[in-house]
């Protein structure tokens, strides 16, 4: 078999690989990009497809340039940064609108301007791997390498937030340092606009040597720890606990969350993505709107300044607990929150009962399919759908024109994960 060939690569895969034929068979080729002809090395075989990796490229794309990270070749946590910043997001839209093609059979009647923001540091949650390696006689701190058996072994990081990102090598010496180093497998990160929490899972109780190399490391940065010995809920802050919170200025809202609470990794880019779901979702004082995967009120907050009533639904007791604390700290009382697993059966739930105008879907990556067949949709005339997977929005935008009687008005991507092939995006639905 022979394992290096030379391939002319015509498209971007969802997941930022190259996509050419070789012999009548489709080879995603990780590291090309579209227009360009490469010398690869096979992979991986498959029955209807193949996978490679660059070795050189011959002709190369007006759109590579050189990416900014040292550590990109051998780091999982970018796929793009080979490839012009403005093209990133143009092949995101591109994924997008192929996936509601392909897997939906829809079109949007308008295609919205793909939103992006801060494209560098932006990342203020991730986890981080840890690893000991004794041949090194050193701790590695990072991403998965792009072989995720392995973790990258980083000096710095250009997507995480500044504070974290340019101290990924003092963490290396941290962890290096400690007694418990070979039983400390994480380290994840939440940033708030005020403060940077650390969680370090530990896997056996630490020293009293180790407390206090964290205490003298959270002095040094101004980083604040978190332990976290087993599971979630033993999650708690090494000395005092810090107030973790964003601001949504243009609802004048505050928003607290928990270090290991979801919220969305790109602080500029919600903002936008806020202010686009209310444009699209237009809530006015005498709409009642439901907002489905609600979290803790990212969504819901906002509309609740403009609507007559929200009604938030979230399967994570502890988001939804945030939440209505969100609500009466920010004097909100429009707004009210349940807990629900939204991909049972919720025909006992009490707020299935309401009768709702107006919808919100911010679902995971899974998509909204259980909760959609369930919906009563008479009287809802608009949903907006904020989407993390175009596949399941792709399928769900099928359910939701030829099974729910609606169009698909307008759709767009969204630049939440910069240098990642991960698409964000937003879609409008109206009833015929």
């Amino acid at each position: 078999m022979n394992r290096e060939f030379e391939i002319e690569i015509t498209d971007l895969s969802h997941d930022g690989r190259g996509v050419g034929r070789r012999d009548g068979k489709t080879v995603f080729v990780a590291g090309a990009l579209a227009g360009e002809t490469v010398r690869a090395r096979q992979t991986r075989r498959h029955r209807s497809f193949d996978e490679a990796q660059v070795l050189e490229v011959l002709t190369p794309s007006p759109d590579r340039v050189d990416p900014k990270c040292p550590h990109y070749e051998m780091c999982g946590g970018c796929a793009l940064q080979h490839l012009a910043e403005a093209k990133q997001i143009e092949a995101k839209q591109h994924v997008l609108l192929e996936n509601l093609s392909r897997i939906g059979e829809v079109k949007p009647e308008n295609v919205l301007a793909p939103l992006s923001d801060q494209r560098w540091g932006y990342r203020r949650k991730a986890r981080l791997g840890v690893k000991w390696v004794a041949q090194k006689q050193r701790a590695i701190v990072g991403f998965r390498e792009r072989n995720p058996r392995f973790v990258a072994d980083l000096s710095r990081c250009e997507v995480l937030t500044p504070s974290v990102g340019e101290r990924i090598e003092a963490l290396s010496e941290l962890v290096t340092s400690m007694d418990a180093r070979e039983r400390l497998p994480q380290i994840e990160i939440a940033a708030g606009d005020d403060a940077v929490a650390l969680v370090f899972r530990h896997l056996e109780p630490l020293s009293d040597a180790d407390i206090d190399r964290l205490r003298a490391f959270a002095k040094d940065t101004g980083l604040v720890i978190y332990l976290q010995p087993k599971g979630i809920d033993t999650v708690h802050p090494l000395d005092e606990p810090v107030a973790l919170r964003f601001r949504i200025p243009a609802a004048d809202l505050t928003l607290d969350f928990l270090p290991l609470d979801f919220v969305q990794v790109n602080a500029g880019m919600n903002q936008k993505m806020i202010a686009q779901a209310l444009s699209l979702l237009d809530p006015q004082a005498d709409d009642r709107v439901l907002d489905l995967f609600c979290g803790l009120g990212n969504f819901t907050l906002p509309i609740a300044r403009r609507a007559g009533q929200v009604v938030g639904v979230e399967g994570d007791d502890g988001l939804v607990a945030r939440a209505r604390d969100n609500a009466a700290n920010n004097g909100i009382g429009n707004a009210e929150f349940h807990a629900a697993d939204l991909t049972t059966d919720l025909s006992a739930e009490p707020w299935m009962r309401d009768r709702p105008n107006k919808l919100l879907l911010d679902p995971p990556r899974s998509g909204a399919e259980a909760v959609i067949h369930q919906l009563d949709f008479k009287g809802i005339d608009r949903v907006v759908y904020v989407s993390c997977h175009p596949g399941s929005l792709g399928r769900d935008a099928g359910i939701m024109v030829r099974e729910k009687g609606y169009r698909l008005k307008a759709a767009g991507a969204m630049d939440m994960f910069p240098h990642t092939a991960h698409v964000e995006s937003i879609a409008l639905f109206e009833r015929n």
